[in-house]
């Protein structure tokens, strides 16, 4: 299960860094201003969030690839794999969790949950990016 106490040493992401990193990989490059944006945050705030990545190499500074004069904050191969690494863990953890749940259940939870989710990003005005659902 995806509990603190089994999570594997250099894989569990603080929340911030997981949105922040979850953003970056959905959208690519974006400056500070556009994060915070994004987020609802003060750009300060962002700052510090986004500083704390780039010492630990999970994200880096960029030159703007549309020729902005704002530099570009970019997740980096690390930031990726760990990412991804906090991801699998996370699911792993809600698999155990669901495990004596019926499909429609979880079908049901999953759909309430998008709701809820796609409602809150509607009322704040910030939908938050997502890759085409397949058809089904």
């Amino acid at each position: 299960m995806g509990s603190l106490h089994q999570c594997p040493p250099g894989v569990r992401l603080e929340r911030s860094a997981h949105l922040l990193l979850s953003r970056l990989e959905a959208e690519g490059p974006l400056s500070i201003g556009q994060l915070a944006d994004a987020f609802g945050l003060d750009t300060s705030t962002v700052n510090r969030q986004t500083a704390a990545l780039l010492r630990v190499d999970l994200a880096e500074r960029i030159p703007d690839p549309d020729g902005g004069m704002a530099r570009k904050i970019r997740i980096t191969e690390e930031g990726l794999r760990k990412l991804r690494a906090n991801r699998a863990w996370a699911t792993d953890g809600l698999g155990t969790v669901l495990e004596d749940w019926t499909p429609d259940e979880v079908a049901t939870l999953a759909d309430a949950l998008r709701r809820f989710n796609t409602t809150v990003e509607e009322k704040e005005g910030r939908p938050w990016p997502r890759a085409a659902e397949a058809d089904g």
